[in-house]
């Protein structure tokens, strides 16, 4: 029998070992450096002065390397002594919440949800779960629902099975509100209406309305004017009683007022090079815990330009 080919050397699959993480409680003000002096007198001050400078200071939940920090009484300092805490950037990702549950991230324009067939490389969904991989390759991460990926705004995720299928099975009554900005072209006549049909989707992946029940699903969207221009744009706050796939932007498109920059569904080319649809807030309860979590986001600067 032939014998067994043998990984080459340094291919080994290393079992992972989580950070050494030392938590120190703050009793009163204090200067942080002048506090970790004190809380390790058994370590050298330079060592101190480099784990700073190379971000394995936190202190609560926020990493530092500010040396004259002012610490108050009731927080807690963590330092890292195997390597640097995750300190999360991502130019079109915001991360805006996050436990050991669910992370709620503010999703830039351009970029898909999660990859497709023929897309699979940057999407918010790889930009998330590198970053929680990188802290321990055990993590998981979870979708729960999608922005279109020219739509801005507010995503939910979970990091477990548990708060996963909590939600998928019960998205209707867990999530308690999504209110998005809308601006569309035209002035819209009446300070606040109800968009009721049936969406169906044709062989061209376009979505349209339809009042035949047997044809497609059942749409409802709210909105209520926030601003009218004299440029010809009005600022929509819009909800959903549905979550249809491009619900928003059919429904505008039905009553006359297609949201500026959507070309797809009968808009004309924007002035700030995007489609004006923006997730601006998220209400849900918890998963686990059950508390009521609210999320909003400030309305995008360009959207504002749009209205003046």
């Amino acid at each position: 029998m032939p014998r067994p080919l043998k990984n080459k050397p340094g291919a080994e699959r290393r079992p992972f070992r989580p950070d050494t993480i030392e938590t120190y409680p703050v009793t009163e003000e204090a200067k942080l450096l002048d506090f970790l002096f004190a809380a390790m007198p058994q370590r050298k001050r330079t060592n101190i002065k480099e784990l700073l400078k190379h971000n394995q200071i936190k202190v609560n939940d926020t990493v530092t390397t500010q040396y004259d920090y002012t610490l108050g009484a009731g927080d807690t300092v963590s330092v890292n002594l195997t390597r640097a805490f995750a300190v999360f950037y991502h130019r079109r990702v915001n991360i805006v919440y996050e436990d050991d549950d669910v992370i709620v991230i503010n999703k830039g324009y351009g970029l898909l949800s999660m990859g497709t067939a023929d897309f699979k490389d940057e999407t918010a969904y790889s930009i998330v779960r590198d970053y929680l991989k990188w802290k321990d390759p055990r993590n998981m991460l979870f979708i729960v629902h999608r922005l279109d990926r020219d739509t801005s705004g507010l995503m939910l995720f979970a990091k477990n099975v548990e708060a996963k299928e909590t939600l998928q099975y019960n998205w209707n009554n867990m999530v308690l509100e999504r209110k998005y900005l809308a601006v569309v072209e035209g002035s819209v006549e009446n300070d606040e209406g109800t968009v009721r049909s049936y969406l169906a989707e044709n062989s061209q992946f376009e979505v349209y309305s339809t009042q035949n029940p047997e044809e497609g699903q059942l749409a409802v969207t709210r909105y209520k004017v926030l601003k009218r221009s004299r440029r010809g744009y009005t600022m929509l706050e819009v909800s959903l009683d549905t979550g249809r796939k491009n619900q928003i932007r059919v429904h505008m498109k039905d009553i006359g007022h297609p949201i500026s920059g959507d070309r797809k569904y009968g808009g004309h080319p924007s002035p700030i090079h995007r489609l004006a649809l923006h997730a601006q807030s998220l209400r849900f309860v918890h998963p686990v815990t059950r508390r009521d979590m609210k999320f909003e986001t400030p309305i995008p600067a360009p959207f504002a330009t749009l209205v003046k």
